[in-house]
């Protein structure tokens, strides 16, 4: 009853079908303030030869901006049950890096904090004077009680209003009137090169401000997706050199006036802690996604229907050359290998073997490029999407759906059982239920993330025996007794140590 590991493709499966941490540690990111990051800069500007460069206004940019910026900027702290909780900063660690610390994490997963002790901590930023707040979907995951502390020490219990593992974004809640937020600005418009501020709470360290710029954009590093997390993943970070370290995920990164550019949501590191490049969320991007679930309670996911190859990516080529005894050349844009069901691509007349190079006129080079162009749109939106066919450039206007194929917006109403709990699940063998002296029972499979089904311990593989006291042989049971049911729901399962379990979760 071991989970079963995804292997990760040779090349990309676009969640183009679409568009391709628990809490608190090392890949996301966050930032401590300090005047001594803008006197240093200040400093030992005249000591470095910055032609033309005026430092002394850089230097009074950057205190303007963390001015604006701390008192938006919060730490979130995720509080778990004993029973349910990873327990561990060191969880992030192993989450994505695998275990620098050569076994210790392993050792810390196993044991248990105190109830009133936050399983980990991160960050988030206020968004509207009411009181909405950003963050990343791996810091509030698998919480049953989240904690915002203002910049100013003021503590309040906060309301998770949805999360979208797809892009690691989240969006909490707290009653309160009168707060300092920050503004979206238009991540679009960010040049490689410019000047930006991260702010967060790394290492426990409150309101830390780095400096430091872009130095890249439209990064697809494989973080989302290659951890099973996220089935759609959508990865097209701003890349900066501005130092972030564990508790600075789900902080803020600002533009010189202070403006929201981007989530701090990761970190490169063979460590689990700053070695150059941080990477966050699109300010766009986030924006979308707030938007949606403010609106409609669940993420509006626009999707191509095509599954691709980025022939950017020469290793990936390559494999699937081998694999498909094929000769793609590797170069700009992305590759059509298939359709999904129900694809608007197909439709509109797109075909295998057509490279994707523009969406809505905008270059496309990449997956990630892709992957934002589609994935920042909602289901009945309509692209033009240009593409190379026999080394000839055609268009075609394609209209998105959904992954049901429909393309009008749906609310949380509308989602299936298995969509509203977070698991689908498979048929047990009666062969297995006599050897373990089971009457009923079915297996956890493609449990989400964060999803009510996980928060109470479940994960792929675990067999679900009853749920508020009914045996359960099939997925269709399961339908049976949750579909349109509100309040209370009871679970007996049992893990993979076959250890039986009765939790609960209110019916979402």
């Amino acid at each position: 009853m071991k989970s079963t590991l995804k292997k990760l493709l040779p090349f990309a499966v676009v969640g183009v079908i679409s568009g391709a941490t628990t809490v608190g540690t090392l890949q996301y990111f966050n930032h401590d303030s300090a005047n001594g990051d803008q006197s240093y800069f200040t400093k030992s500007a005249p000591n470095v030869s910055f032609a033309g460069m005026n430092t002394a206004a850089v230097g009074d940019d950057f205190v303007k901006a963390a001015k604006t910026t701390v008192p938006a900027v919060v730490t979130i702290k995720n509080y778990q049950s004993r029973s349910t909780s990873r327990a561990s900063e060191q969880d992030l660690f192993d989450f994505f890096f695998g275990d620098p610390l050569g076994g210790r994490g392993q050792q810390k997963q196993k044991q248990q904090m105190p109830d009133n002790m936050p399983s980990g901590m991160g960050s988030g930023v206020i968004i509207s004077p009411d009181g909405y707040i950003i963050s990343n979907n791996h810091v509030v995951a698998g919480a049953n009680k989240l904690e915002v502390v203002l910049s100013n020490k003021k503590s309040y219990i906060a309301t998770l209003v949805g999360t979208d593992p797809n892009t690691d974004i989240s969006l909490l809640k707290i009653e309160e009137k009168g707060l300092p937020y920050l503004n979206f600005a238009n991540s679009d418009n960010i040049e490689v090169g410019q000047w930006v501020l991260a702010v967060g709470n790394p290492l426990g360290l409150n309101s830390t401000v780095t400096a430091g710029i872009v130095s890249a954009k439209g990064r697809g590093i494989g973080i989302l997706g290659s951890q099973g997390k996220a089935a759609n993943p959508i990865e097209s970070f701003i890349q900066t050199d501005a130092a972030i370290n564990p508790g600075n995920s789900g902080g803020a990164l600002v533009n010189t006036v202070g403006e929201l550019i981007g989530i701090n949501s990761a970190i490169q590191s063979t460590t689990g802690y700053y070695q150059g490049y941080g990477f966050a969320v699109p300010s766009n991007l986030a924006r979308k996604i707030v938007e949606d679930i403010k609106k409609f309670g669940i993420v509006q996911r626009g999707f191509l229907g095509v599954t691709s190859l980025d022939l950017s990516n020469d290793m990936q080529v390559a494999g699937y050359n081998k694999q498909n005894k094929t000769n793609i050349k590797a170069g700009s844009g992305v590759y059509v290998t298939g359709f999904g069901d129900n694809s608007g691509a197909e439709d509109a007349g797109i075909r295998s073997g057509d490279v994707i190079t523009k969406i809505d006129n905008t270059a496309v080079t990449d997956f990630a490029d892709l992957s934002i162009a589609i994935g920042s749109k909602r289901p009945g939106d309509k692209v033009l999407v240009t593409y190379l066919r026999n080394g000839k450039e055609a268009t075609a206007t394609v209209t998105l759906r959904d992954q049901k194929g429909g393309t009008s917006a749906r609310t949380k109403a509308d989602l299936s059982v298995t969509e509203k709990i977070g698991a689908e699940f498979k048929p047990l063998d009666d062969r297995f239920k006599t050897d373990y002296g089971l009457n009923s029972g079915v297996i956890a499979a493609n449990v989400t993330e964060g999803s009510e089904i996980a928060k109470i311990g479940i994960v792929d593989n675990y067999i679900v025996v009853e749920i508020n006291g009914k045996p359960v042989n099939s997925q269709k049971d399961v339908e049976k007794i949750l579909d349109k049911y509100a309040g209370n729901v009871s679970v007996k399962f049992v893990d993979a140590y076959g250890q039986m379990y009765t939790r609960g979760f209110k019916m979402p």
